[in-house]
């Protein structure tokens, strides 16, 4: 097995001379070109996305449960999908 001594001082070395390379220009360059694509992309952040994912799963949770409020409603009017009065957004009914 290899003295740990060596194995630091290869990667020392191997370190050293990415720093001064050409390849650490070119890796900076990439970056700031990417940067700048993704800001005009209108990306969202990860932590803005999960934010929204939980919005959302607790909006699906309440609509899961108010459907169920209003299908048991009208179990109890005795409605029939059929019988159900068309109702807009105003809460009023169409023939009105």
């Amino acid at each position: 097995m290899l003295n740990k001594n060596v194995i630091d001082e290869i990667n020392s070395k191997v370190s050293d001379i990415l720093q001064n390379s050409p390849a650490k220009d070119i890796e900076k360059n990439v970056k700031v070109l990417l940067s700048g694509a993704f800001t005009r992309l209108d990306l969202v952040t990860r932590d803005e996305f999960d934010v929204q994912q939980e919005v959302l799963q607790r909006t699906r949770e309440k609509l899961i449960i108010l459907e169920g409020k209003v299908a048991e409603l009208e179990d109890k009017l005795g409605l029939t999908e059929a019988q159900t009065p068309d109702v807009e957004v105003t809460g009023q009914t169409k023939e009105t």
